[in-house]
């Protein structure tokens, strides 16, 4: 029941209790105003899932175009302004942040859960009961995932790279997969580190740098950094071999002293005086950094144009202004310590790099850091015709670099094409009717959910999804090894999903199952919506009451 201003009764009198202007919302309605707003957002994105799903064009208020079937993206571009559409949102990013893929998988699954749900509702079945109902559902289902996983290994670099390549399956990059696939395993497993007996292999440690021009084949890995900056004097050498890097987080610059000071000059002399220890300050901070042997430095800060001149003299190549980030990349490639005051700076906070050299990639100079000795950071130079192409490369690159990161520190992997969600509604279909009750309503209805991804795939390929899920049932049915079965988009068959190499990072399915729900719980328990009225409303009003005024003065 909606009514504009929430009011009690004391002995038959009205009492107001919130503001005038408030709308408030309650009860069934309340729930499906939210279900409804959470399944629109869930539906924009269904038509993009799979290899052959469709992209969408984004248009924000400036007038920039995106076109892209990233589900992140899409729904970071959006501008979507009711509260329940936001929670699925939050739910996207969420597992952007912790997988990096299968935002559409978790959206577009928390939709047809509410959809479920909506159903049940009309049988007049309590929320709490389905929320309770959907949480045995995904523990049973987490259970069955672990059942069917298949083990993988850190030295496994042909099954990572299908790992990489399923992620890139419905991106437009698909002359360049396998190529892409082969960087993202390398790059990966080069940052990939071992800590406590377990493989931890953190993304952030990748380098992406864009740069329109080329084609996607020309996209590099870099066993080094990439500093997208040019050297700061020309007088420089451009080429460093077997450089010696010192990392200042300090200016090579007088420091002006915080107080306001006054220097009263009487002659010519004076100046003269000042200027020259001025500069003999800053070349002793060049001598210093000559004398421990650098011969590379990358500034987080300026360098004075005296310090400039004295660096080219003695033929160190130097750039200043380099982000804190890749600092800290050029740390971990090239073994080197940031220093902030170049008095402590010593041989042995120096790194090693085989190659430094300033290159002209795309009519920018950028510096290259290459050849370091076991480098724990790299990069990825991306390449592409189209700025729209090179922004697509990197969502697909962000995506094939986190999965294979998953696989890595997870150590399993299971098909995908639907398989899984078949696989895991046929056990939870055998487990509703062991638990009884109203709750079993609960997990069958969490079952057909979950049929929404194979069925989907089906109908963004345009084959027939009653056909393919009748046949998908009948084969997990009937089959010992039917769980890997699921859609060839393809070849518009059911197939065996590990034979045709399309396999998924446990983590990411059960992420999505884990998002889905915490969405659909959120969104059922809330029966009461207490709107404040809107800021631009009560401008109006206050204009229209403005007007009236001025009116009456007027007689």
């Amino acid at each position: 029941m909606s009514q504009p201003q929430p009011i009690a009764q004391l002995g038959g009198v009205p009492v107001l209790i919130l503001k005038e202007g408030t709308t408030r919302t309650t009860g069934r309605e309340a729930m499906r105003i939210n279900i409804m707003a959470a399944r629109a957002i869930a539906e924009t994105l269904r038509t993009t899932l799979g290899p052959k799903g469709m992209d969408k064009m984004l248009i924000d208020s400036l007038g920039d175009v995106t076109v892209t079937n990233d589900g992140a993206t899409i729904l970071d571009e959006m501008d979507v302004q009711h509260p329940a559409a936001k929670l699925m949102v939050e739910i996207a990013k969420a597992q952007d942040d912790e997988v990096g893929d299968g935002t559409t998988t978790a959206v577009v699954l928390a939709g047809e859960l509410l959809k479920e749900a909506e159903s049940l509702l009309d049988k007049n079945i309590h929320p709490t009961v389905i929320i309770s109902g959907f949480k045995k559902a995904a523990d049973k289902a987490r259970e069955v995932l672990e059942k069917i996983a298949i083990p993988v290994k850190y030295e496994e670099d042909e099954t990572l790279k299908r790992v990489a390549i399923t992620a890139m399956y419905s991106k437009a990059v698909a002359a360049s997969r396998e190529y892409f696939a082969e960087l993202a395993v390398k790059a990966v497993k080069q940052v990939a580190e071992k800590k406590n007996g377990e493989w931890v292999a953190d993304t952030d440690h990748i380098q992406l740098i864009k740069k329109q021009g080329g084609s996607l084949f020309d996209t590099q890995l870099v066993y080094g950094i990439i500093i997208d900056k040019e050297v700061v004097h020309p007088g420089m050498p451009k080429r460093i071999e077997n450089a010696k890097i010192a990392l200042l987080n300090c200016p090579l610059e007088v420091e002006k002293p915080e107080y306001d000071a006054e220097i009263r000059i009487r002659d010519p002399s004076q100046m003269r005086a000042f200027i020259e220890e001025e500069e003999r300050m800053l070349r002793e901070m060049v001598e210093k950094l000559k004398k421990i042997g650098a011969n590379v430095v990358f500034c987080q800060k300026g360098i004075d144009d005296m310090a400039q001149h004295y660096l080219a003299k003695y033929g160190i190549l130097a750039v200043r202004r380099v982000k804190k980030s890749d600092m800290e990349k050029l740390a971990r490639a090239t073994g080197a310590r940031i220093v902030t005051n170049i008095e402590d700076l010593t041989e042995k906070d120096l790194g090693y790099a085989k190659l430094v050299e300033e290159r002209k990639v795309a009519e920018e100079r950028m510096v290259f850091v290459e050849g370091c000795k076991n480098p724990r950071a790299v990069s990825i130079l991306i390449r592409g015709g189209l700025e729209k192409v090179v922004d697509e490369a990197e969502r697909s690159l962000i995506d094939a670099l986190s999965v294979v990161a998953d696989a890595i520190e997870d150590s399993k992997i299971v098909p995908g094409g639907g398989a899984c969600e078949i696989e895991i509604a046929r056990v939870l279909r055998e487990y509703a009717a062991t638990v009884g009750g109203r709750e079993q309503y609960a997990i069958e209805a969490f079952a057909n959910a979950l049929e929404i991804v194979p069925k989907t795939l089906a109908e963004n390929a345009g084959l027939d999804p009653i056909d393919i899920i009748t046949e998908l049932r009948a084969i997990h049915a009937e089959r010992p090894d039917g769980w890997k079965y699921g859609i060839d988009v393809f070849s518009g068959k059911v197939a065996d999903m590990v034979s045709l190499g399309v396999v998924e990072p446990i983590s990411v399915k059960l992420q999505a199952i884990k998002s889905a729900l915490e969405a659909a719980t959120l969104i059922l328990r809330i029966d009461d919506i207490i709107a404040a009225s809107r800021l631009e409303e009560k401008k109006e009003e206050r204009r229209e009451e403005e007007k009236k005024e001025e009116e009456s003065t007027e007689f």
